[in-house]
């Protein structure tokens, strides 16, 4: 099956990426990795002026209803940018309250002016978030941050544990399954920068007279990235489209083995591409490489979601 997106989400998309290359994100990931917040939340004040939050957000509370399609359109422009914050957690956290009827939070989600965490099992930047959420024996409680956990590979992404202090009521499986799945989106955004990085990088780096794009090694590690990229899209799309039926745990599975799998191996083709130097923090690739390796098993490993697949069978 062919997944092609329509014109509006293809300018939807066009829009976010102008809008982010204009925002740069690097220097918002390094501000946030040091504490510095502020760059970082104009950045979604600017994303929730485009609609982003609002895609899971009932119109009565100033959304645009769930929309699942233009929702991983919009993760895979975040992830491409590395746009810092819990973004699936917020997506998440605004389907649970639905879910629960609980919508004081709503509206301040869709108008970016909420960061919503939410601890699956640790909770991504709790020291800033609006509101900490938490699910644990399958119900939803209020939690605040407790212990912070030793720092993660991507410096932009800070842990938690955190304490629960406030029963909400029943976790709704499928919210979770659409943060794997909005995990999944962001995360195959990371994998097509970094190609996209790659591909730059190895038309202007020259070794012996010529840039080393024009050698066959290269060429075959590129193309296989662009492989992995493009078979993964298809399964995340599938799954946006699965929404709502019996099919969506399994296929959110799926997309998540699938593109977490391609963009870490992206990762390291980029590595081995950039050299050395492209795990250092000063250059720019650093910050999406890294960040590939937090995302492999966040919302899930490949091998958690390989069981989900098989118990399915």
């Amino acid at each position: 099956m062919r997944f092609v997106l329509s014109e509006e989400h293809r300018l939807f998309a066009a829009s976010l990426d102008k809008l982010l290359d204009q925002a740069d994100t690097p220097s918002a990931i390094r501000a946030w990795s040091s504490g510095d917040h502020a760059p970082g939340r104009r950045i979604w004040t600017s994303l929730a002026e485009t609609g982003v939050f609002a895609l899971a957000v009932p119109e009565e509370h100033d959304g645009m209803g769930l929309l699942p399609v233009e929702l991983v359109t919009a993760m895979h422009g975040l992830g491409r940018h590395a746009v810092p914050g819990p973004l699936v957690e917020t997506i998440a956290a605004a389907s649970l309250l639905t879910a629960l009827g609980d919508t004081r939070w709503l509206p301040r989600i869709a108008a970016g002016e909420a960061l919503v965490t939410l601890a699956a099992p640790y909770a991504l930047d709790a020291d800033v978030a609006d509101l900490v959420l938490t699910v644990q024996d399958g119900e939803v409680y209020e939690a605040t941050p407790a212990r912070a956990l030793r720092p993660s590979i991507d410096p932009s992404r800070r842990l938690y544990e955190v304490t629960p202090t406030r029963k909400l009521g029943p976790a709704d499986d499928s919210s979770l399954h659409l943060a794997t799945l909005a995990c999944a989106a962001q995360h195959l955004g990371v994998g097509r920068r970094l190609l996209e990085l790659s591909v730059d990088y190895a038309k202007t780096r020259s070794q012996y007279g010529h840039p080393i794009g024009e050698y066959q090694a290269v060429k075959h590690h590129l193309a296989n990235a662009l492989i992995d990229l493009e078979f993964a899209r298809p399964l995340v799309h599938a799954a946006a489209l699965s929404h709502g039926t019996s099919d969506f745990p399994r296929d959110t599975s799926a997309a998540k083995i699938a593109a977490s799998e391609a963009a870490y191996r992206t990762a390291k083709t980029a590595l081995q591409v950039h050299g050395a130097i492209a795990y250092t923090a000063e250059y720019a690739p650093s910050l999406w490489i890294r960040k590939s390796r937090a995302l492999l098993t966040t919302w899930g490993s490949p091998t958690t979601h390989r069981a989900t697949l098989i118990n399915t069978l």
